[in-house]
């Protein structure tokens, strides 16, 4: 069985299925796995129900031009794409093959769904919240009326009035970081693209729930804003991840080679940024 990411994603799951490996008529037998709790994922309007041993699946099937069937895990749970011709016999027989690789998959994601009740910001004069790996205090004063990022204290001075309220502070202070992104996420593109040797044909920035960034089969790379929150050596991990994508597009061991060429230390970065996927960040 072959297991592949696409070659977009930093973060979240997939998984493609060879034909030839979801044999017609072969029922593989459940398991016996621990019961998922039922809350999470939410049964999606058109979705579809399986049941593997004592427990229902709930998956979404879209057809396609493909040629495997493909397995994706995401907040909205398990979602399957199949060629046209392929039967539901077939694909069901092909999810029970993999039962075990789905349930662990959704069971991450559930894990996830449960730490969204971590603290959020608290939009005010003198909130607190990370950039580069640091805190950053916001104040709604300036002291030249426009504003300011003092480093030496890591202050942002936002040059509101005192009754501003949340939405005003929250859209203030996300213009500031992604103006900041669209300074600093291109040089670090930059240096790794030297490195390694290529270049790409476009930047721009993105504010996906799932991904910290993709690059496109022509060269275009799209970085999360939200990466500013993030130390330096995890956001040049993403830069040079998405760059190594010239080269490599799959994340198979040449891939993780060519990563590792412009940045040796990616292990350390990327065991962070998984356990900080974007959507437990603060909501903008």
């Amino acid at each position: 069985m072959k297991l592949l990411r696409p070659a977009s994603d930093v973060d979240g799951a997939q998984l493609e299925l060879p034909l030839a490996e979801a044999a017609p008529g072969v029922h593989v037998p459940a398991a016996p796995l621990a019961p998922v709790p039922p809350a999470w994922p939410v049964p999606q309007p058109n979705g579809r129900l399986l049941h593997v041993g004592e427990r229902a699946l709930h998956y979404t099937l879209k057809r396609s031009s493909r040629r495997t069937i493909g397995f994706t895990i995401d907040d909205r749970g398990l979602s399957i794409t199949a060629p046209r011709w392929v039967t539901l016999a077939d694909i069901e027989s092909a999810i029970l093959e993999k039962q075990r690789w789905i349930f662990n998959k959704l069971g991450e994601w559930r894990h996830r769904e449960a730490r969204r009740v971590l603290p959020t910001v608290q939009w005010r004069d003198g909130a607190s919240l990370p950039f580069l790996g640091q805190p950053l205090t916001l104040s709604l004063e300036s002291p030249i009326g426009a504003l300011l990022f003092d480093a030496d204290r890591r202050v942002l001075h936002l040059a509101l009035p005192a009754h501003a309220d949340e939405q005003q502070i929250k859209d203030r202070v996300q213009g500031w970081l992604q103006q900041q992104a669209r300074r600093l996420l291109p040089e670090r593109l930059d240096v790794y693209a030297g490195k390694l040797g290529v270049r790409h044909t476009g930047f721009a920035l993105t504010s996906a729930a799932t991904r910290w960034g993709s690059c496109t089969a022509d060269g275009k790379i799209r970085l999360n804003w939200r990466l500013m929150h993030f130390p330096l050596s995890m956001i040049d991990y993403v830069a040079a991840h998405e760059l190594a994508h010239l080269k490599e597009m799959n994340h198979g061991p040449r891939f993780w080679q060519t990563v590792e060429s412009i940045f040796p230390e990616f292990r350390d970065a990327r065991a962070q940024l998984r356990a900080h996927p974007p959507e437990l960040l603060p909501s903008f």
